[in-house]
Formats: C-alpha cells, structure tokens, sequence
C-alpha cells in the first residue's frame, strides 16, 4: 500500500448549488458503498491481518477511520459555529 497526502483529499471545484448536492450525493452514495461491506464481514475477516501485520487488522483500520472522520465532523462544527 503507497499513499500520498497530495492525493488524501481531491474533489473538483464547486460553483454552484447543483454541484454540491451532485457532490454530496456521490459521497452519501460512497458512504453507504463501504457500510454494506463492512457489514458484509463476519467476525473472522474483521479481526484478520489488514494487508500486512504492520497495518493490524480489519477491526482497527474500520475503527481509525470513523475516529478520524468524527474528529472532521468536529472541525466542521466549530468552523460552523465560528462563522
């Protein structure tokens, strides 16, 4: 697994109302993607190696990115109420 920063967080540039939503509908639709996978693991797969041994195990990865999306939310929350 190679990964780049640059590469983290690319979306196209929003104009308009009809692009946001069309943006948010294909992350909404993105969303729902990985939740019917992850619910598509029985317990074996979750608890198995992710990849390399390094990288711990399903359960981890899953848990790391709903931690990191709910610390976002928070940001997006403080940013609201600053604004």
């Amino acid at each position: 697994m190679e990964a780049s920063d640059k590469e983290s967080f690319t979306v196209p540039h929003v104009e308009n109302d009809s692009q946001w939503e069309t943006f948010l509908q294909e992350i909404l639709a993105k969303a729902e993607r990985l939740a019917f996978s992850i619910e598509q693991l029985d317990e074996t797969q979750l608890f198995a190696v992710f990849d390399h041994e390094k990288y711990g195990n399903y359960y981890r990865n899953i848990l790391g990115v709903i931690e990191h999306t709910q610390y976002h939310l928070g940001q997006i929350a403080l940013l609201k109420k600053m604004i």
